[in-house]
Parts: structure tokens; C-alpha cells; sequence
């Protein structure tokens, strides 16, 4: 993948870093969590896909809440 430069203030890279050294190895440098943090902010929510059985659980303990 190609990367690209960005600039920030110093403020904000010394939270990220302290972020990256109290992930206990969640995040292994600044760059891996300001992509996480982007991707997530940013990126497309994945559809839940449910299959026809499990539909019709969620409508059953719908209508028993009065919902449906």
C-alpha cells in the first residue's frame, strides 16, 4: 500500500504516542493507530446480514416487547 505524509500538531502526535504505549501492544506505532482511528471514524459500517431463522427470532422477541 502507498503512503502519503500528513502533518499534525505536536500536541496531538503525543497523544496518539501515549495512546500507542498504553495499548499494551494493541497498536505497535502512531502511523497503526492514526489508521485504525481514520478507518474506523471514516470507513463504510459493515451490513449485518441475518439469516432467515435469526430474522424471525428478532421479529418473535419484537412483537413480545409490543414493538411489532
Amino acid at each position: 500500500m502507498d503512503k502519503v505524509k500528513i502533518e499534525i500538531s505536536k500536541e496531538a502526535y503525543e497523544l496518539l504516542k501515549k495512546t500507542v504505549e498504553e495499548s499494551q501492544g494493541e497498536f505497535g506505532s502512531v502511523e497503526e493507530l492514526l489508521e485504525f482511528i481514520i478507518k474506523e471514524a471514516l470507513g463504510e459500517e459493515e451490513e449485518t446480514v441475518y439469516t432467515p431463522e435469526e430474522e424471525e427470532e428478532i421479529k418473535r422477541r419484537l412483537r413480545s416487547l409490543g414493538y411489532l
